[in-house]
């Protein structure tokens, strides 16, 4: 080995401390920047929630039957979950072959488009079929484009991380849901305000869709002054090269780490999408809870739930992913009776305290995740494989919740029917984690 002109050190060792200091100095500015491009994601896709509960099934699907209506704009909700998958492969192979940057570049940039025309659409009584028609398609291009956006967010902030923090970095984009969330309900609620419901169905509900083109102006500045993430650079540097097609390696395999992965998730997202989602519109109407009130309630847990993923990332990282993980399933599953019921009582204070619980149990679950399952997977297929064992769960979790809900609802009317749909599904996740082996020590560079 040469030395440096002192005699002191080795060159190699040098240069391997100076790249070692630029990584832990970048670390935080990429997990920040993949956070600032997470966040106006899912405030795109909350926006398209919120409306769904609110006014889009009427706009698009008018049938004289409201229930119906809310139903067939949920499955429009649910169809973007089903595209999302196209998305996992599509910038999954992007992301492994060309780098995590690229995927998502364009990953954001597809979503912004797509929220964007969503705000210029005709509704049904305008255009009849063509509204409906428009509005599925670019619900599908959401989808897509969130089939890639969290598997590279959090990849590009855990490969930055320095030694022993990655749970903490790759958390950090974690917390864009519940703040795109937030953002969306910063935007709806004074609109809701102003213009009052029938303004906002009318046409307001416009608004938001169109205020994405500022967004995502802003998100892909920040993304493209970000650095490519360390572990492909070097990968790329040393011939290494991922496969042709990374999904058919990750079935062929990892097949097992792929189902148990997913099933790890499933229980925590449909907990999150019927707090977030489906209550908006099952609170007014099986109980007459004005919509204001559900609207901050949902608010303030996703203030709780933001405010606890930092904390409980460090825990991640200094006990492990696994028992922080296995104690957030079981108190998700043991608390989403109670939670549910809260609707019943029709009390504000009531619900908001009972969702904001289970909203920090939810991220007990999902901090962690956002290393675990990349570090399930070896650096060749990691994009996909943590985008797919993610997604899927969210797609047969989150996407389909809504939809399985209002059947539920309209069969059994109580409350108490979704939290036993979620505490089944977390008990699920929890068998799936005492599957899994801790990952805490996972060498990245592999």
């Amino acid at each position: 080995m040469s030395e440096s002109p002192s005699g002191t050190e080795p060159v190699g060792g040098t240069a391997a401390s100076a790249a070692a200091t630029a990584r832990r100095s970048s670390a935080p500015r990429v997990a920040t920047a993949s956070l600032i491009g997470t966040v106006i994601e899912y405030y795109d896709f909350a926006v398209y929630g919120t409306a769904a509960a609110l006014v889009l099934g009427p706009a698009f699907f008018p049938s004289g039957n409201a229930t119906l209506s809310t139903l067939a704009a949920f499955l429009t909700f649910a169809a973007a979950f089903l595209a999302r998958p196209v998305g996992v492969v599509l910038f999954g192979t992007i992301g492994d072959r060309l780098g995590r940057k690229h995927a998502l570049f364009l990953s954001l940039l597809l979503m912004g488009l797509s929220t964007v025309a969503v705000g210029l659409l005709p509704t049904y009584e305008t255009a009849g079929l063509v509204g409906p028609v428009l509005l599925v398609v670019l619900r599908l291009l959401q989808g897509v484009s969130l089939g890639g956006e969290w598997g590279g967010a959090v990849l590009l902030a855990a490969e930055h991380a320095p030694p022993g923090r990655r749970a903490l970095f790759a958390s950090i984009p974690q917390a864009g849901p519940p703040l795109g969330f937030l953002l969306s309900s910063a935007v709806i609620l004074p609109m809701l305000a102003v213009v009052g419901r029938d303004g906002f169905a009318e046409g307001a509900w416009r608004i938001p869709f169109l205020l994405s083109a500022v967004l995502i102006g802003v998100g892909l500045w920040v993304r493209s002054q970000v650095a490519e993430s360390p572990v492909f650079d070097e990968r790329a540097a040393s011939g290494a090269a991922a496969p042709r097609f990374p999904l058919g390696v990750l079935v062929r395999e990892y097949p097992g780490r792929l189902l148990l992965g997913m099933g790890a998730a499933i229980g925590g997202a449909s907990l999150y999408y019927l707090v977030s989602v489906y209550s908006l519109s099952y609170g007014p109407a099986a109980f007459g809870i004005p919509q204001t009130t559900m609207l901050t309630a949902t608010s303030i847990a996703a203030v709780a739930d933001v405010a606890a993923t930092l904390p409980v990332a460090i825990m991640a990282d200094r006990f492990g992913r696994r028992p922080v993980m296995l104690a957030g399933a079981v108190g998700c599953a043991l608390w989403a009776l109670p939670m549910f019921g809260s609707l019943q009582t029709g009390d504000g204070v009531l619900i908001t305290v009972a969702f904001s619980i289970g909203l920090v149990l939810f991220i007990m679950v999902f901090a962690p995740m956002a290393a675990f399952l990349p570090e399930l997977f070896p650096a060749r297929v990691r994009y996909t494989g943590a985008s797919a064992t993610f997604i899927l769960a969210l797609t047969l979790g989150g996407g389909f919740a809504p939809v399985v809900a209002t059947w539920l609802t309209s069969l059994w009317r109580s409350p108490f029917v979704l939290g036993l749909y979620v505490g089944v599904l977390c008990l699920v996740s929890l068998g799936c984690l005492l599957a899994l082996p801790e990952t805490r020590d996972k060498d990245f560079s592999d």
